[in-house]
């Protein structure tokens, strides 16, 4: 069914063993809803347990309690730090999902290009990460995301070591990307001017371990001007519901 929820949460939790030995929770009893299409990002304090609640979303994290049912067909993630694989140029790194997943030599190459060439990077082929900037290897990352042509993508801190102008430019290119291909995007980020900009809803999380305070859905129009009374009085409710 189109309206059924990509994703689904029910009481999720997850807890792991600290330096001490001792049991500790990352986030309890998590419960939401992911909507097919929707750009939804989650906000929260540092150490509230967002990253990690994204990574048990896609499996790479065992949950301790609750329930998840996934009804997408392939998620992929892009990672604050990048995770590029230093050794491999930047198209063999954009090739790398489609080789995992047995994708012949020519349509790797061609799909490769065309997700280079979206991500702004044509004539960056054959360069090294270590040759790129930090916005250069974010749409690397972007890129190869995309290119698995996944229905899900998870974005963690994406644009966070960025400076401001490149990150500007690449949330632009992530919102095109987003309106042009109609998947679903959950976006984990500590500066919630980002999440008011791109998000069609926005889970703000709490505490430690981690809650969630409120969902709150964003109704200004797009594109949003992020000097406007209204971007700013959401902005300071959600500041004051994270700071309580």
């Amino acid at each position: 069914m189109e309206n059924k929820p990509l994703v689904k949460l029910s009481g999720v939790s997850h807890a792991f063993t600290n330096e001490r030995g001792q049991r500790e929770w990352a986030f309890r009893d998590i419960s939401f809803d992911v909507k097919r299409g929707e750009f939804l990002s989650m906000v929260g304090p540092s150490g509230c347990g967002k990253s990690t609640l994204l990574r048990t979303l896609t499996g790479l994290t065992t949950m301790t309690e609750g329930v998840i049912l996934r009804d997408f067909k392939k998620a992929t993630i892009v990672f604050q730090n990048f995770a590029l694989f230093p050794w491999l140029t930047v198209q063999k790194n954009v090739e790398f999902g489609l080789a995992m997943e047995s994708v012949g030599e020519h349509k790797r190459r061609r799909i490769a290009e065309e997700k280079i060439a979206e991500a702004g990077l044509s004539g960056f082929e054959k360069k090294y990460p270590k040759e790129l900037s930090g916005g250069e290897r974010q749409r690397v990352g972007l890129a190869r995301a995309l290119a698995v042509s996944p229905d899900f993508l998870l974005m963690d801190e994406p644009f966070s070591s960025l400076d401001s102008i490149i990150a500007d430019k690449l949330k632009n290119d992530v919102t095109a990307m987003w309106e042009k291909y109609r998947m679903t995007i959950l976006m984990v980020n500590h500066l919630i001017s980002d999440a008011i900009e791109l998000s069609d809803r926005i889970i703000v999380m709490g505490g430690h371990p981690g809650i969630i305070k409120t969902t709150i859905k964003v109704e200004t129009p797009r594109p949003r001007n992020p000097r406007s009374s209204e971007f700013f009085a959401l902005q300071d409710r959600i500041t004051k519901l994270i700071e309580t």
